[in-house]
C-alpha cells in the first residue's frame, strides 16, 4: 500500500525542471551538418543501435537532438533524451533512465525490470548523452533493452564505441573549412554567427575572409574551440586574433607546422581561454568543477568563495566566465541556473588538483547541499513543502555527487547518514524509493554506530521496503530502530517507530498488533503537537481501517487529519494519500459523488507532485465512481489512464488484493456495458493520454475525451454580458482576495481552468486587473 545542447531547461507537468526526458530547444543557431544528420537518420532506420563518436566539443549532442527532432513522427510512444554527463556512479544508470521516461520507483523489483516491462510493445527512441565514463554500463543497459524490448531503438553518444552488437558508428567530424567565403554550412559560418553575436553588425568580407579562414584552420573546424575563441572579439580585433592564436600554437610545436592532433586543438584553445581570464576567474572555474549538473548563484557562493576570492568577488568572476564562454547560463523556470560543458569541467579539474583544493572544495559542496537537504527536511511536512521539493528536485545531480563524496570518506560517514536521512521526504515526494534505499544502505553501512540517525535512516529503510512489497527484512530494520529509540529514551523516534510496525502487521493482516502498535504510536507522538506527524500516522491508520473492511472509522480518521492540517494548503504530500485514501472509504461506503469529489481534489493536489502512484489512485476512483454511477465510457479511459500510471510505478494498486478486486469487477462492469471493442478504445485512449491533458480531462469531469476542447476558446470580447454561474463563484473568490492557484484548490479545477475563468470574467467585465473586479461584481454578475 502506498503512503504518502547542454543545460537547457523545460518544464513538465507539475515540477520544473528536467524530470522528463524531453529534447530541449535550441538556443543557437545550426550551422551545416547536412550529410551527418542524413547518415544518423538513415542508420536509425537500418538498426536499433547507432552511436555517435567523436572527440569533446566537436557537437556530437547538437547533432543527435537535431537529427531525432525530425523522427519523432517514427517513434509514436516518445523520444527521450537521458543526460549522463554529471551522473558518476553507474548502479544509478537503469534510474536515471527510468526518471527520464517519467517512471517512479516504488516497487522492490529492480529498476531494470520496470524500465524492460515499460518499454515492452512501446516505438520509443533513447538518446543516452554522453557515455564515456559509463561506456560499460551503458553497453550492457543497450545490450539488454534492445534484446528485451524490440520497438526501443537508442542513438548515444560517446568519445569511444559502445560495441553493443549490432552497433552502428558515425565518427562526427569538425566542420569543414572550405577555402572561400561559400562556405555556407562550415566552420566560417559557424565563426560568423557566433562573431555577430559578440561584436554586432561583425560580417564577412572580402578584407576579413583570409583571417577568418586562417583561424577556422588553425582551429581544426572543432566548433567548441571556434565558439572560445570567437569570445575574444570583445578585446582583440580579427587580424590580430588569428596572429594571437598561430603564435600560441607555433610556440606549442616549436614553431614546426606539424598540426598538433585534434583532441589537443580542442585543450589548447581551453588553455589560451584560461591564460586570458584573470586569477580570480581562473580560480573561479578550477573550483566550479567540483558541481555536477548545474548550479545557482547562491551554491557558487556558498562552495566556491574563500581566500583570494571574497563572497562580494563570485558574481563578479561569475559573470565574466559567462561573458567568455566557459560558464554557460541556464534560464531554468525555477530560476538562472549555470553549467560547464564536460571538456571544460574536466580542465578546471585538473587545475583544481594542482591547487590542492580538491578535497576542501568537495567538503564544501557536500556542506552545501547537506543545508540545503536539512532546510526541505525541517518543513517537508507545512506549507513550504513544494517550493522546497522543486528546488530540490533540480538539484538531484549535486545532492548525488555530495553523497559519492562522502560515502567514500569514513570520516564523513555519519554526515553522510545524517544527510540520506534529510533526504527522506524527498525520495518519497519524488517516488525514488528504490534510489533512497540505496543510499540509506550504503550510508548505514558505512556508519554502524547507534544513535538517532541511525534509527531514522532504520526506519526509513523499513517504509520504504513496506511500501515497495518487500518485507522480508522490514521487521530486522524497525526492531534495531526500536533498540536504539528505547536506549536515547526518545518518544518521538519511538512513535514514528510504532507507526511503521503498526503498518507492518497490517501487511500481514496481524490486526490486534497493527492496533496496539498504532495506539502506542499516538500515545507517544500526541504530547509533541505536532499535527503533521499526527496525520502521518491517521493517514496509515486509515490504510488499516480501509484494509480492515471498516471505512466509517477510516473515513472519520482521515476526516480529522485534512480538518488539522486544513491551513496548510501548500503541504501536497500527506494531504493527497489522506484525500486519496478518504476517497476509497467513501467509495466503499457507497458515497460515489462525494468519492468522486474528494479523489478530483487528490489528484489536483499530487498532480502538483508529479507522484504517479498518487495520481494512480486517484484515477483509480474516479474510474470506480464512474462505472458505479453508470458511466462506463468514462470509466473506461480512466481505467486506462491509471493503469498506465501504475506501469509508471511498478505495482497496481500497490499490490493490495481487495483494491485490486475492485479494479476487476469495475473493468467486468464497464465491458459489460459497453462491450469488448468500445471498452478497448476508451482504455486504450486513457493510455495514450498525456498527463497534463489526462488531469484536465479527469477534474472536468469529461465522460470522453473529446468533452474537452484541445485549446481553450479565445476570451470574448469586452462587454456586458453576463457572467456564468462558475465564473460568478470564481470572481467572488477573487473578490475575496485568493489567488487563481487558491481558487482552483478551492473549487477542484486545475489552475490553468481557473486562470481561464479568471482572464474570461476580467473580458466580459471590462477590465484588465483582478482589483477592479470587486467594485464591478454585483452590478454586472
Amino acid at each position: 500500500m502506498s503512503v504518502g545542447d547542454p543545460g537547457e531547461a523545460r518544464m513538465t507537468f507539475g515540477v520544473p525542471g528536467r524530470r522528463g526526458g524531453e529534447l530541449p530547444a535550441e538556443v543557437t543557431g545550426f550551422i551545416g551538418r547536412s550529410v551527418e544528420l542524413a547518415s544518423v537518420q538513415r542508420m536509425l532506420g537500418l538498426s536499433r543501435m547507432v552511436t555517435l563518436t567523436g572527440p569533446g566539443g566537436v557537437g556530437k549532442t547538437r547533432v543527435a537532438l537535431r537529427a531525432v527532432s525530425a523522427l519523432r513522427e517514427h517513434y509514436p510512444d516518445g523520444v527521450y533524451l537521458v543526460e549522463l554527463s554529471a551522473l558518476a556512479d553507474p548502479e544509478l544508470l537503469p534510474r536515471t533512465v527510468c526518471a527520464a521516461l517519467g517512471l517512479s520507483e516504488q516497487t522492490a523489483r529492480p529498476a531494470l525490470d520496470l524500465l524492460t516491462e515499460y518499454l515492452s510493445g512501446r516505438a520509443t527512441l533513447l538518446v543516452l548523452d554522453t557515455c564515456e565514463h559509463l561506456v560499460d554500463a551503458c553497453a550492457m543497459l543497450t545490450d539488454l533493452l534492445l534484446r528485451d524490448s524490440p520497438g526501443t531503438s537508442i542513438l548515444a553518444t560517446s568519445r569511444q564505441p559502445l560495441d553493443v552488437p549490432g552497433e552502428h558508428t558515425l565518427v562526427i567530424p569538425p566542420l569543414p573549412v572550405e577555402t572561400g567565403a561559400e562556405d555556407a554550412n562550415g566552420a566560417v559560418a559557424l565563426f560568423a554567427q557566433r562573431a555577430a553575436a559578440v561584436v554586432p553588425g561583425f560580417t564577412l568580407t572580402e578584407a576579413n575572409t583570409a583571417d577568418v579562414l586562417a583561424l577556422c584552420r588553425r582551429l581544426d573546424g572543432i566548433p567548441l574551440a571556434i565558439e572560445l575563441a570567437t569570445v575574444r572579439l570583445r578585446a582583440i580585433p580579427l587580424d590580430q586574433l588569428a596572429l594571437r592564436l598561430e603564435d600560441r600554437f607555433r610556440l606549442l610545436t616549436g614553431g614546426r607546422r606539424t598540426a598538433l592532433p585534434r583532441h589537443q586543438t580542442l585543450r589548447t584553445t581551453i588553455g589560451w581561454s584560461h591564460e586570458l581570464c584573470s586569477p580570480q576567474e581562473r580560480l573561479l572555474w578550477a573550483r566550479l568543477s567540483v558541481f555536477a549538473g548545474s548550479f545557482d548563484l547562491l551554491a557558487v557562493e556558498a562552495v566556491c568563495s574563500g581566500g583570494e576570492l571574497g563572497p562580494d568577488d563570485v558574481l563578479e568572476q561569475l559573470i565574466g566566465l559567462v561573458d567568455k564562454s566557459v560558464v554557460l547560463r541556464v534560464d531554468d523556470p525555477s530560476g538562472t541556473r549555470y553549467r560547464l560543458l564536460d571538456t571544460i569541467r574536466e580542465y578546471g579539474a585538473e587545475w583544481l588538483a594542482t591547487l590542492g583544493e580538491e578535497e576542501q572544495l568537495r567538503a564544501r559542496h557536500f556542506d552545501c547541499y547537506r543545508e540545503l537537504a536539512s532546510g526541505f527536511a525541517a518543513v517537508f511536512l507545512s506549507s513550504e513543502q513544494l517550493a522546497r521539493f522543486r528546488a530540490l528536485a533540480g538539484e538531484q545531480a549535486n545532492l548525488r555527487a555530495a553523497l559519492d563524496h562522502a560515502l567514500d570518506r569514513p570520516e564523513r560517514a555519519r554526515a553522510a547518514l545524517s544527510l540520506t536521512v534529510d533526504l527522506c521526504g524527498y525520495w518519497a515526494c519524488a517516488g525514488q524509493l528504490a534510489e533512497g534505499r540505496h543510499w540509506l544502505l550504503r550510508a548505514l553501512a558505512g556508519a554502524p554506530e547507534a544513535g538517532p540517525d541511525r534509527a531514522r535512516a532504520l526506519t526509513a529503510v523499513g517504509h520504504f521496503d513496506l511500501l515497495m512489497g518487500q518485507y522480508d527484512e522490514v521487521g530486522q530494520c524497525l526492531a534495531e530502530a526500536y533498540a536504539i529509540a528505547s536506549d536515547l529514551g526518545d518518544p518521538v523516534l519511538l512513535g514514528h517507530v510504532e507507526q511503521y510496525r503498526g503498518l507492518h502487521a497490517v501487511s500481514g493482516d496481524d490486526w490486534e498488533t497493527s492496533e496496539r502498535c498504532f495506539q502506542r504510536a499516538r500515545e507517544l507522538l500526541q504530547p509533541t503537537g505536532d499535527r503533521f506527524a499526527l496525520a502521518v500516522l491517521s493517514n496509515l491508520e486509515t490504510v488499516g481501517m480501509i484494509l480492515r473492511d471498516r471505512p466509517d472509522r477510516a473515513a472519520r480518521l482521515s476526516a480529522q487529519a485534512l480538518a488539522d492540517i486544513a491551513d496548510a494548503p501548500g503541504e501536497r504530500w500527506i494531504r493527497g494519500f489522506l484525500l486519496v485514501f478518504r476517497g476509497m472509504a467513501l467509495w466503499l461506503r457507497g458515497e460515489q459523488e462525494e468519492c468522486a469529489r474528494t479523489a478530483r481534489e487528490a489528484l489536483c493536489v499530487k498532480g502538483d507532485l508529479e507522484d504517479a502512484v498518487g495520481i494512480a489512485y486517484s484515477l483509480e476512483l474516479l474510474a470506480w465512481s464512474a462505472v458505479a454511477q453508470r458511466r462506463p465510457e468514462r470509466g473506461a479511459w480512466l481505467l486506462g489512464a491509471a493503469e498506465e500510471q501504475w506501469k509508471r510505478s511498478g505495482r497496481p494498486l500497490s499490490g493490495v488484493e481487495s483494491m485490486l478486486r475492485h479494479r476487476i469487477e469495475s473493468e467486468r462492469l464497464a465491458r459489460a456495458e459497453l462491450g469488448a471493442e468500445r471498452y478497448e478504445q476508451a482504455a486504450g485512449l486513457g493510455r495514450r493520454l498525456p498527463l497534463s491533458q489526462l488531469v484536465e480531462l479527469a477534474l472536468a469531469d469529461a465522460d470522453t475525451p473529446a468533452d474537452l476542447p484541445r485549446q481553450a476558446a479565445p476570451p470574448p470580447e469586452p462587454g456586458p454580458g453576463p457572467l456564468t454561474r462558475r465564473e460568478r463563484e470564481v470572481a467572488a473568490l477573487v473578490a475575496a482576495g485568493l489567488s487563481n492557484r487558491e481558487v482552483a484548490e478551492r473549487l477542484v479545477i486545475s489552475k490553468r481552468t481557473a486562470d481561464a475563468h479568471v482572464e474570461h470574467i476580467l473580458a466580459k467585465l471590462g477590465v484588465s486587473s483582478r482589483a477592479e473586479i470587486t467594485p464591478l461584481l454585483d452590478g454586472r454578475a
